[in-house]
């Protein structure tokens, strides 16, 4: 029976994670993107671009859900094989907390490795990704200014409006105010115009419209009617080919080798690169606290057919706890990287207390005879 055991629970344990880590990814999935999708569609952009944007996403949003997947797969399986008293037989015949332990183990070992490819390398990258298509998506600057009906500020001091944008570049009810000299306030209103791209650079043709100044020092206005004008709308705000990719999309190794040479850049200091890299190691731990610390608590319960509720409270609060404290370790490894091994004691503190958990399981707390 006990040689059969590992397989059948960490055939069990392996279903209930992917059941609770797609509900759970579903479920956080829906309530960002809902903001990313408006925000999108009111710029102009395909159905196309929020599903490649929210794709990239993904790393990050399976590492956040993935230790509360595992967490409630132990718990799951483990409750329902007490229930069921397949568990309460095991003891019975005499298998002891630590051996009914090893397919937990095994599975916080697994659920390790997969999160610290995720945070390692996948996450990273996918950060990365996100960091350049959005770059792409700002250089498009007829997406991000030309939008119906709406008074756009493309950069301080300059107002454009566009009343109705054509899918053939052609513009109608075009307004344009440009008050960055403070001496002189230029206005341009047509009730035509055409977007024109050339040379990487985005013209606006406005044809018989009327051009004001008005200067501010003698408060005299002059106006010009003119058949065409030329602006550019690319001047009013340039946007880099390449995003610079921040703190959270360099890879791994590169907070691992070259921290002294991204230090003298003074993009970032070392405490940031150190909380960083700490941030990223500490998740594999912590996958793995979670699982231990989960099945430890219920195998401290004794039989019941309600199941195990106190030990499941227990559990969830010493976890938050660890979550807290290692919340706590970010900042002091921020201010001061020697402290890089403070990100993970609550790994050591988490199973630490799962083998104390499992010690009285073995050895449960009996009620003294007071009988004659």
């Amino acid at each position: 029976m006990i040689a059969r055991y590992d397989g059948y629970m960490l055939r069990q344990l392996i279903a209930m994670w992917g059941f609770f880590t797609l509900v759970l990814a579903g479920v956080f999935w829906i309530s960002r993107s809902i903001g990313l999708f408006s925000t999108l569609l009111a710029g102009g952009h395909s159905p196309w671009v929020f599903f490649e944007l929210t794709a990239f996403t993904l790393p990050t949003l399976v590492r956040t859900v993935m230790p509360m997947a595992v967490f409630a797969a132990v718990v799951y399986v483990t409750n329902r094989l007490r229930r069921e008293s397949e568990l309460v037989v095991l003891q019975a015949i005499g298998t002891s907390p630590l051996r009914l332990a090893r397919p937990i183990l095994y599975f916080a070992l697994l659920s390790s490795v997969m999160i610290g490819a995720i945070t390692l390398y996948l996450r990273p990258e996918s950060i990365a990704a996100y960091d350049r298509r959005e770059a792409e998506l700002e250089q498009d600057v007829a997406a991000k200014l030309l939008r119906e009906g709406t008074f756009l500020h493309p950069m301080d001091s300059v107002v454009l409006y566009f009343g109705e944008v054509n899918s053939d570049s052609t513009l109608r009810d075009v307004f344009l105010s440009d008050r960055r000299n403070p001496d002189q306030t230029l206005t341009y209103t047509a009730s035509e115009a055409y977007l024109v791209p050339q040379d990487d650079e985005l013209y606006v043709v406005m044809v018989n419209g009327m051009a004001a100044r008005y200067s501010t020092q003698t408060e005299a206005l002059s106006v010009t009617w003119f058949e065409d004008f030329t602006f550019d709308v690319s001047s009013f705000g340039r946007f880099d080919e390449t995003a610079e990719r921040g703190l959270r999309s360099l890879p791994t190794w590169q907070l691992m080798s070259q921290r002294a040479q991204l230090a003298a850049t003074g993009r970032f200091t070392e405490g940031q690169m150190a909380e960083e890299l700490q941030e990223r190691l500490s998740w594999i731990g912590i996958c793995a606290t979670v699982a231990m610390v989960g099945f430890a608590a219920l195998l401290m319960g004794a039989h019941s057919r309600f199941g195990l509720w106190a030990q499941i409270g227990i559990s969830f609060v010493v976890l938050i706890g660890l979550e807290g404290a290692r919340g706590a370790a970010g900042k002091m490894v921020g201010e001061d990287p020697s402290m890089w091994w403070a990100y993970h004691a609550p790994t050591a503190i988490g199973f630490a207390l799962s083998l104390v958990f499992l010690h009285f399981a073995g050895r449960p707390l009996r009620r003294p005879n007071t009988g004659n």
